[in-house]
């Protein structure tokens, strides 16, 4: 009896959203998790304020996303 296998990659074509717009330090290009703090500038742009906890350099962020309607 012969058996077969199909292998398959774990690398995605098109990385998690989330994931792939992490920030990294740019002074030492260490990743960021989480931000400090947030705060809504409009009702469609949010600020993000991020600290690193390595060498403690910080900076804002700005993310505008759009609404989606629910039918």
């Amino acid at each position: 009896m012969s058996a077969s296998a199909e292998v398959r990659t774990t690398k995605t074509s098109h990385p998690a959203p989330r994931g792939s717009d992490l920030p990294t330090c740019p002074v030492c290009a260490d990743s960021m998790i989480a931000a400090e703090a947030s705060a809504f500038l409009t009702d469609d742009v949010v600020s993000y304020l991020w600290t690193c906890d390595t060498c403690g350099y910080g900076f804002v962020t700005k993310h505008a996303f759009r609404r989606t309607v629910c039918n």
